[in-house]
């Protein structure tokens, strides 16, 4: 674990942004990078202080936050993007992954969630409120939003993948499917290579877009 994760913050309202600010600095594990009230400037912030973690609203003038995370993860793909908003719409939900986000917490969010989620975002994990993943889940469990599985993954892999996309850690998987983490760790390598991808997030947005779970 990085013994000091470089944060940034993104949010249109001044005591949120002010109250997320105080946040970070009191954390020990946390560095304050800087805090902006838009997202005009975000590619030349990126450049100057390379934070790991950008908390990103959606609904900010000028540029919305799910057009910022796009620009940012085209740009410095190993930036981390949570979105953290009041937005609890699916298709916004979906945008922002699809941008890029590997992260989408709610603003009712506790204090103690936000800094976990954070540094669970910087260790691989895809940390979610709960609403959130509910949403995600149930969109995926539908019949009539799944198509043919194009990819020949096998059942336990689909299973995985659909942990992925909720948001699991590598043990709440292992936990789930009650197999080891370095099983879990094999059949994420499996997934990736059939999906033709090489990271957790862009196997879940190619989850997400197709609706393979």
């Amino acid at each position: 674990m990085k013994s000091e994760i470089k944060v940034t913050i993104y949010e249109d309202n001044d005591a949120l942004r002010e109250t997320l600010s105080f946040l970070v600095k009191g954390s020990e594990q946390l560095r304050f990078a800087g805090a902006y009230p838009d997202c005009r400037n975000i590619l030349e912030n990126c450049e100057s202080e390379m934070p790991d973690v950008i908390l990103m609203d959606i609904e900010m003038p000028y540029l919305s936050g799910i057009d910022a995370t796009r620009l940012v993860k085209d740009k410095y793909p190993d930036i981390n993007v949570m979105m953290l908003t009041v937005v609890e719409d699916r298709d916004k939900i979906f945008d922002a992954l699809r941008a890029g986000a590997t992260g989408y917490l709610l603003k009712k969010a506790s204090a103690v969630q936000i800094i976990e989620s954070i540094i669970e975002l910087v260790n691989g994990g895809s940390p979610m409120s709960s609403e959130i993943a509910r949403k995600v889940l149930q969109f995926f469990t539908s019949p009539n939003n799944k198509i043919q599985n194009e990819y020949t993954l096998s059942n336990r892999e689909l299973d995985v993948l659909k942990r992925l996309v909720a948001g699991d850690s590598y043990k709440m998987i292992a936990d789930h499917c009650n197999i080891s983490i370095g099983t879990v760790c094999g059949h994420i390598n499996s997934i990736y290579r059939k999906l033709a991808v090489n990271s957790k997030s862009e196997a879940v947005i190619k989850a997400i877009k197709e609706r393979l779970v």
